[in-house]
């Protein structure tokens, strides 16, 4: 586990404790954290870090395989009251749904990973946050999690893909 640092906050180290850190594995699950200035888009700072979690994958299937699933189902209404927990448990869409035990409940340390969610994105300073269904089409499927700190416009990314 890496060490929290300013660049690297605690609720970073503690998420990659529970998912793993930047990873190019486009299997499994992975946390990328960076600072995302005020006026780009967070729908596509997500997609960058999940073509890059997917890595060479994504040119051997191609760029539609890997899209085609690829949807938000949930973003937080400003003023909500944040709880990521209930939030990825209400997700409607039938589809993403079915990834959310594995990120919540189906894995080992499963308290200590949702109480890391809970720091990273139920913070009051997440000023923005999306989940978006992903996979390649065929078996592969999971959930990003993406959020943004409004001051100083750091972003966490979590991506969530097995099959």
């Amino acid at each position: 586990m890496n060490p929290a640092t300013p660049e690297r906050p605690d609720y970073v180290t503690r998420l990659e404790a529970a998912y793993g850190g930047p990873s190019q594995s486009g299997f499994g699950s992975a946390v990328f954290h960076a600072t995302l200035p005020g006026g780009d888009d967070l729908t596509q700072a997500a997609l960058a870090r999940y073509r890059t979690f997917v890595g060479p994958l994504w040119e051997r299937y191609g760029e539609a395989a890997w899209m085609g699933p690829w949807r938000a189902v949930y973003a937080r209404a400003p003023g909500a009251n944040p709880d990521i927990e209930a939030e990825l448990r209400g997700i409607a869409d039938r589809e993403a749904h079915l990834s959310v035990p594995m990120i919540l409940d189906d894995l080992e340390g499963a308290d200590a990973a949702r109480a890391a969610l809970s720091a990273a994105f139920d913070d009051p300073a997440v000023t923005e946050l999306r989940v978006f269904n992903l996979g390649d089409g065929a078996a592969m499927t999971g959930l990003l999690v993406a959020g943004r700190r409004g001051a100083d416009g750091a972003t966490t990314c979590l991506v969530f893909l097995m099959d």
